[in-house]
């Protein structure tokens, strides 16, 4: 049986020893961040996510939802009760707007608690996950009239919001999208048409549902510029339902628990969500809220994998060690000690921990782009997150279903049987790296609209934070501070090398996108663990801290130097790629 355990103490370590959050009291969110308060969400989310939320990974997994023959949908058992436990609780609200119904407490919080949920039962999670954006988007494009009506539920958890973008023909080119609107003449609109990868769909958790549901007006512009958004309920605001049903339920690889719907909007009523035709703008504010998400669900996904092969390589004997047995009359060895095992756990310890980091780090540059007094230091935090969304969402997502790989393979064939619940880590993790954008147009996303539109900017002063902390840095820490100084150079040449060829050859660009991406996202890890180092220096001694400088140790030693080798492929252009003709790909 899979195990989990919170992990209370990387997370304490991070944001009061690494990024000192409850030392930000300046910032409005952060005026009642102490270390007891932290240490209290910490450890009650953490809790509520073990012994109410985790229990229903596996069986939820197992039974998946049921769509009925009236379009209704029940979720696992089990669902309903914890999640009426969840709002009660008030985890959803905790970084929510005060004048909302929120808790108002800092978006870095709420990431922790996002953490814990995604570990515990992913498919779970993406029933609340997507109503924060919902809330984002509500409130920056809604009327007065829509925002009153439907925030305080949505805030509360009373009702959920989902996204309604994708349709068969229409997936990253959403300027494809046949839904169409009908002005009512009333000030809302007829939606017809049939959206699918609704996530949330249709449920029993919660009475009503929010629909963001992207739709064209008539005469609308052709392409993506004439997009509009509309907010379509399940259930209007005179009581009757609405014509917004769930026409089929997805069968899918993983997220079993998790409703992913057709949904038909067959004369539905809905309202219109900022300006005709701007309909994406408005969305991408969910979208991207979205995203970042993903990278945190690759971070769960892999703390997961990693804790249950770590048990699983304590107690499993296979073979001896090369070196000094811990028991010479034993008949095998635990197989912890062989260090291709080694290997994998390391890299899985270099991972999660950076990336934790990592996905915190951003989370208080969300905070700061908010709250920070400095006007200067609000517009750097908003353009360090744009630029870094891509890639938390790409490589924290494929980093993430690769440590669930690797961590599988440590079990040998147990990790392909079910009981051992390492398979379902694999399966679930994979959805990630498809939905909200798959890697690769995140990848065009990070090189075309953040690098190259304004020339490298953003992305030299993410590297120059870099280089100013490898400066500070005692010499003491060069074993990690010279090869991350070296990737920094790497990255930036690669950099220069994809602007120049986006102004003469897009499709060389495009060649080397993914392997930039990758590379940005093995540097900015490697940023956190000179962060990491700089703490755990101050007090080597002490086990918890040695332990991180090993494993900062092993990360310059055997993940850094890969940016040699992405710099090659980003700059090996586009020729190979495209030189066979089409149909050349098809098997004879």
């Amino acid at each position: 049986m899979p195990v989990y355990t919170p992990p209370a103490r990387e997370t304490a370590f991070i944001l009061k020893k690494v990024l000192n959050i409850h030392q930000l009291a300046d910032v409005p969110s952060f005026a009642a961040v102490d270390e007891d308060l932290i240490d209290t969400i910490i450890d009650e989310a953490g809790r509520f996510c073990a012994d109410i939320i985790f229990p229903l990974n596996a069986a939820g997994d197992h039974t998946g939802c049921t769509r009925h023959a009236d379009g209704s949908v029940s979720t696992p058992a089990g669902y309903p009760e914890a999640y009426a436990s969840y709002v009660e609780s008030g985890w959803g609200t905790l970084a929510m707007p005060e004048e909302l119904g929120g808790q108002g407490l800092p978006h870095i919080l709420a990431t922790v608690v996002e953490e814990y949920l995604n570990s515990s039962c992913h498919a779970f999670n993406m029933y609340p996950g997507l109503t924060h954006g919902a809330v984002a988007a509500l409130a920056s494009t809604g009327s007065d009239e829509l925002k009153e009506l439907y925030l305080p539920k949505l805030v509360s958890g009373e009702w959920l919001g989902t996204m309604a973008l994708t349709e068969a023909q229409a997936g990253t080119d959403l300027g494809m999208i046949r839904t169409r609107a009908e002005p009512r003449g009333d000030g809302s609109f007829t939606i017809n048409g049939e959206k699918i990868f609704c996530s949330g769909g249709e449920q029993d958790l919660t009475e009503n549902i929010v629909h963001l549901v992207l739709a064209k007006l008539p005469d609308a512009p052709a392409g993506s510029r004439g997009i509009s958004l509309f907010l379509v309920p399940k259930i209007l605001p005179d009581g009757t339902r609405n014509a917004a049903t769930c026409g089929a339920i997805e069968h899918k690889m993983g997220v079993r628990g998790s409703a992913t719907c057709v949904m038909n909007f067959d004369d539905a009523q809905g309202w219109l969500l900022g300006e005709e035709n701007n309909g994406l703008a408005a969305m991408f504010i969910m979208m991207n809220a979205a995203r970042l998400s993903c990278g945190n669900q690759g971070l769960a996904q892999a703390e997961l994998a990693y804790q249950n092969a770590v048990a699983y390589a304590l107690d499993r004997r296979q073979g001896r060690a090369m070196g000094a047995r811990p028991d010479a009359a034993a008949v095998a060895d635990p197989i912890i000690v062989h260090p291709d095992v080694r290997r994998l756990l390391m890299d899985a310890r270099g991972f999660t921990e950076g990336f934790r980091a990592l996905i915190l780090w951003t989370a208080l540059q969300i905070d700061l782009s908010h709250g920070a007094a400095d006007a200067d230091a609000r517009r750097l935090a908003d353009e360090l997150v744009g630029f870094l969304t891509p890639v938390l969402k790409a490589y924290g997502t494929d980093r993430g279903f690769e440590t669930a790989v690797a961590m599988q393979q440590l079990f040998g064939g147990h990790g392909y049987i079910a009981e051992w619940g390492v398979e379902q880590i694999v399966r679930d993790a994979r959805v990630a790296m498809l939905y909200e954008g798959a890697n690769g147009v995140q990848a065009l996303d990070l090189v075309g609209r953040k690098l190259a539109r304004d020339g490298g900017q953003v992305a030299e002063r993410f590297l120059s934070m870099i280089t100013a902390d490898c400066d500070a840095a005692d010499a003491e820490l060069r074993f990690i501070t010279a090869p991350l100084a070296e990737s920094v150079a790497e990255m930036r040449e690669a950099g220069k090398w994809l602007i120049s060829a986006a102004k003469s050859d897009p499709e060389a660009m495009g060649a080397g996108a993914y392997a930039y991406l990758q590379m940005t996202g093995i540097v900015a890890i490697g940023w956190m663990w000179l962060r990491i180092s700089m703490v755990a220096h101050s007090d080597a001694a002490h086990p918890f801290h040695a332990a991180k400088l090993v494993t900062a140790r092993n990360y310059a030693l055997r993940t850094l130097p890969e940016t040699l080798v992405l710099r090659r492929r980003v700059e090996a252009g586009g020729e190979t790629l495209m030189a066979i003709d089409a149909e050349a790909f098809r098997r004879d």
